[in-house]
């Protein structure tokens, strides 16, 4: 089995920095990709970043230029450095793996920006 546990998330005011980790573990052959999800209260789970086993990064459009995702590959942590952070991105945040041909999800964690 494999899980995925987030941390870093928080309250902060519109401008500030937040940084989550997710730390992958359990029996792991092969990582085709990581990358992070966020969901809003009444709205669909939506894509923020993704890192590819290559390094190829994706970005949905509404944070390019200020987040930015990251891996350690010996930690089998994956991160999410957030700054010049939006009250539109409030969100449960989920860290997301496709790992050993499945895709598995983190409990999620709460990032909060106040105006």
């Amino acid at each position: 089995q494999v899980q995925l546990v987030e941390s870093g998330g928080g309250l902060v005011q519109a401008g500030g920095s937040l940084r989550l980790s997710c730390a992958a573990s359990g029996s792991i052959f092969s990582i085709n990709a990581m990358g992070w999800y966020r969901q809003a209260p009444g709205k669909q789970r939506e894509l923020v970043a993704s890192i590819a086993s290559g390094g190829t990064t994706t970005y949905a459009d509404s944070v390019k230029g200020r987040f930015t995702i990251s891996r350690d590959n010996a930690k089998i942590t994956v991160y999410l450095q957030m700054n010049s952070l939006k009250p539109e991105d409030t969100a449960v945040y989920y860290c997301m793996g496709r790992i050993n041909l499945n895709t598995y999800w983190g409990q999620g964690t709460q990032v909060t920006v106040s105006s």
